[in-house]
Formats: structure tokens, sequence, C-alpha cells
């Protein structure tokens, strides 16, 4: 059997044609890959003869026909195998957003991209978007300008508050970057605000594929620290448990495992390119896929990601994130996720990240999946009016008595009692004054 088969980062090359600088700049706008010359596409060995002229028209190619210059990410180097000579140009991930044939410049003739074992022509709007990139730096969300001039954030304040900061009027917004040079609201003030255009949707699908939506719930068009709370109320409530009372002491297992999904969101909110659409989260009947847009940070490898290097795209939110005391800068969430479920949990390409955190296979065989609702847990010793408090909490943290009332259909002095009782089971808590504050489900 032969040992070179030509794969989505190897390309094999009988002998020099001129097309291969169009397949490293393929590579140099993918993920990196090698091209062996001297190699039959059976994976037969011929070897190279004229190795020196070879090796000046790829040293050509490499210094005066890509843009731009890519000396930094290719090497070249000769092999030896069944005593002829072979020529391996190897080829890394491009240090910049896009690379072309100068002789057709930034066209979809000149800008290609691996997929597979062949090249293939980017589209105009790709290029459109890596060229814009070479502009920006990783922080765009701070220059881009917001879709609504009139923000408030009342809410991000009580934030900031309950962990015992104080906020100044006259200098928060410049002091948390919410404003670009221009002094308009940024991507990120939008992100931040009490209202906003940006959704957040959990969509829960009937069974393994997309052919049937069961729910879809929009948790965004709010402040996104309001927002994670209530994805995070969500996921907490749809992991069953399933306990073993037949033995002492009992053992309890869960759908998935909550730390590692809590990882999972938070590094695709923190890390996610908000100017392409907002993180998606998806549940099927075997698994909880978590997907977030822009790929790798520029520069980052994939070795380096799962090491737990962290680099994060947007490095504001993340230091907001941190003072709310939601994520630490140690890295550890991705090797969490990789120590409980493996590598091959993630998903990475260019333009996106996707986690699949797959279902515990002895909570699927006791449960339905079709009738999974609030963790069974949560709902030992409440009564129906407290369930049916913290299922419209999950969706609506900002919801009062009276509209609580309303909807249950009960009195206002019924929902009060009901907040008493959870929040002395220690399932709810005030975050905020009683005036202007938020309930949350903590359990």
């Amino acid at each position: 059997m032969n040992r070179y088969i030509e794969s989505e980062t190897l390309e094999l090359k009988e002998r020099y044609t001129d097309t291969i600088s169009k397949e490293i700049v393929s590579f140099l706008n993918s993920s990196g890959g090698t091209i062996l010359i001297g190699i039959k596409d059976d994976g037969t060995v011929i070897g190279v003869n004229n190795i020196d002229e070879v090796l000046r028209k790829i040293s050509d190619i490499i210094t005066a026909q890509i843009e731009p210059n890519p000396q930094d990410e290719i090497t070249s180097e000769l092999k030896f195998d069944e005593g002829k000579t072979i020529i391996a140009i190897n080829i890394k991930k491009g240090q910049n957003h896009i690379y072309c044939q100068k002789k057709y410049g930034f066209s979809s003739a000149g800008c290609t991209i691996r997929i597979g074992t062949t090249c293939k022509e980017m589209t105009s709007e790709q290029i459109k978007i890596r060229y814009e990139k070479k502009f920006i730096d990783t922080e765009y969300m701070l220059k881009k300008r917001a879709n609504f001039s009139d923000l408030s954030f009342r809410e991000l304040k009580i934030y900031y508050s309950e962990k015992g900061y104080h906020l100044e009027d006259k200098s928060y917004e410049s002091n948390l970057n919410l404003k670009n040079d221009a002094g308009e609201y940024n991507l990120l003030a939008e992100l931040l605000s009490d209202r906003n255009n940006v959704p957040f949707i959990f969509v829960k699908f009937k069974g393994k594929n997309k052919a049937s939506i069961s729910e879809r719930s929009d948790y965004g068009y709010g402040c996104i620290l309001t927002t994670y709370g209530k994805i995070k109320n969500r996921l907490q409530a749809e992991n069953i448990c399933i306990s073993n009372t037949t033995i002492r002491p009992r053992t309890d297992i869960y759908l998935f495992d909550f730390d590692c999904v809590n990882e999972a969101i938070l590094n695709a909110l923190v890390h996610n390119d908000w100017t392409v659409t907002e993180p998606q989260i998806s549940m099927f009947c075997d698994r909880l896929e978590i997907l977030s847009h822009g790929g790798l940070p520029n520069g980052m490898t994939k070795e380096q990601f799962f090491d737990g290097i962290s680099k994060p795209r947007n490095t504001t939110l993340m230091r907001i994130f941190l003072n709310m005391g939601l994520t630490e800068h140690t890295g550890h969430g991705i090797p969490t996720i990789v120590e409980k479920y493996g590598k091959e949990v993630f998903e990475i390409q260019s333009n996106y990240i996707r986690c699949t955190i797959p279902f515990q296979k002895e909570v699927m065989e006791q449960i339905n999946n079709e009738n999974v609702g609030l963790n069974v847990g949560l709902n030992v010793g409440l009564n129906k009016t407290e369930k049916k408090v913290i299922e419209i909490l999950i969706e609506n943290t900002s919801v009062t008595s009276a509209e609580l009332a309303e909807k249950i259909g009960v009195t206002k002095r019924t929902i009060e009692r009901a907040f008493k009782s959870l929040q002395e089971k220690k399932i709810i808590e005030r975050i905020g004054s009683k005036r202007d504050g938020n309930w949350i489900v903590i359990k």
C-alpha cells in the first residue's frame, strides 16, 4: 500500500509546474500543508532530477509571486525515499488574513483556499471579509459603530455594584471602552446595553438532526451578562439527573457535565466574532452543540488551543467577564472539556468552532428525551406555583410579581410567598435592589 495519499494538508506533484503557486496560496489561506514534488497522484515515488532549478523556481514564487510576502510561513527541504530525491514545500497557516497570486490580485482567480484535496476559488464576499480584516485589529468590535445611538446600561451598573465596583457616570463609558474614536457607541456597548438588536437563540430538535424543531427560545436583545445568566439557567434546567437510591451513598448521573458545558458557553461568548453574528446553541436528542464564529484567533494554532493558551479575540469583553467572576484568565476551560470528553468534541474550521457535548447514555435510556423539561431534582419539594415561577424566570429575569401573578393566574400575594420560599430553598436570588434588580435562578 502506498504511503503517500493526498489529503486536505498534503498535495502530491509528479513534477514542478507553475500551478504550484496556486496551491501554496490555498494552503496559506487554509490551515497549512505540505506539497511533495516527485510523487505521482497514486503515491508512486519517481523523484526530482533538476533539483537546483526547481528550488530556484520555488524561491521565486515565494519571494515575488505571492502577496503578502509569505517567506516566514514557508520552508523547503529535500527528502529521500526509495533512492530518489523528493522536494517538500512545508507551508504554515498564513499569519495574514488573506493571500493571493500577484498576477491575479485579490480576485477569485487569485485567492484560493484548500478544501479537501482540491483548490477552490474564494467568493467575492469571502475575499471582502478577509481583506477588510487586514486593516483592523482583533478588537474590531471597539471600532464598529452600534446600530443604536441611544443606549442605557442600568443592568451593567447593577452587576458591577453587586461585585463591589462603583461605575462613575462620567467615566465608566471611557473606562470600559464603550465608545469608538468618533465618540459613538460601539458594538461592545451594544452587547452590554439594556436593550439591543442582538438575538441569542436556543433551539431544541426532536431527533438527531435539524429536520424537526420542538422548541425555539430567544434569550437575547439585552445585556450579554443577563443573556449568559438566562442561558446558564436554561441549561441547568435541561440537565436531567438520574439518582440510584438502591446504594449508599446514592449516586447521581447527569445528562451532561455542566461545568464543561458552562466553559463551552463562556468561550463561545467571549471568543465569538460578533461582527459576523451571535453564537448558536442547539440541543438534539443525543447531544448539545455550541457554535461560535470566527475560528481560532489570528496566530493561534490548534495545539495552543487544546493546551489552554488563552488568546481572547475580544480582550475588553473578556476583562468584563473576569470582573464579574464569570470566567478566569487561566486557560483551563478547553483542557477541562478535553479531559472529560476528548479533543474530538471540537470541530475547528477557519470561520467557526463547534463544540459537541454528547449526552450520558444511561440517562438517555431512562428518559423520554422529547419530554425533557426542568431538572427533575429542581422539581422536588416544589409546589405548582413555584415550578411555574422558575419556568418564567428562566425566560425573563426582569418579570415583576404582578406580571407573574397574571401569567400564572394567582394573586400577587401568592407570588410573593413563592419568592420567599424559593429564596429560603436557595433556588433563586435577587440581583440588585428591590426596585431595580432582577430575580435569577441559581440552582
